[in-house]
C-alpha cells in the first residue's frame, strides 16, 4: 500500500479554489477500499478501491475477476493493469498502460480484468 495520503475533498476544493492547480502522485496515492455488489461478481474475488477527487473525477483500481456494470458517460486512461471490457451488443476492447476509453451513458459492460487496473477519470455531467 502506498503512503501518500490525500487532504478530504472539501480541503481539496479550497486547496484548488486558492492555488489555481493540485496534482496528484497517482501510481503512490492510497485509495480507499469500495464494495462491489455481490452481483456484480461474475468470476474470482475482484477488489475495487477509489480516490474521488470531485465533480466526477477520480482514480480507480481493480483486482483481477470478472465483473459486470452499467456505465457513465466517461473518459478514463490507464495507468497500470489490462483489461478486457466487453459492451452488451457492442463491441469489445483490450485496454492497457496508456490507452485512453470512452464509455457511453448506459452501456451494459463486462470487465475482465487480467491483471490489476488502475485508471483516472472523469465522468460527464449533465448540462
Amino acid at each position: 500500500m502506498s503512503d501518500v495520503l490525500m487532504p478530504d475533498l472539501a480541503d481539496l476544493g479550497r486547496m484548488l479554489a486558492t492555488a489555481g492547480a493540485f496534482s496528484v502522485p497517482v501510481h503512490d496515492v492510497r485509495l480507499t477500499p469500495d464494495e462491489l455488489d455481490p452481483g456484480q461478481i461474475v468470476a474470482g474475488a475482484p477488489a475495487a478501491s477509489s480516490l474521488e477527487l470531485g465533480e466526477g473525477r477520480g482514480i480507480w483500481e481493480i483486482t483481477p475477476g470478472v465483473v459486470t456494470g452499467v456505465e457513465t458517460d466517461k473518459i478514463f486512461v490507464v495507468l497500470s493493469g489490462r483489461a478486457t471490457i466487453a459492451v452488451e451488443g457492442g463491441t469489445t476492447i483490450e485496454v492497457g498502460p496508456g490507452d485512453v476509453g470512452l464509455l457511453a451513458e448506459g452501456a451494459r459492460t463486462t470487465w475482465i480484468v487480467h491483471e490489476t487496473l488502475r485508471k483516472v477519470y472523469q465522468t460527464r455531467q449533465p448540462a
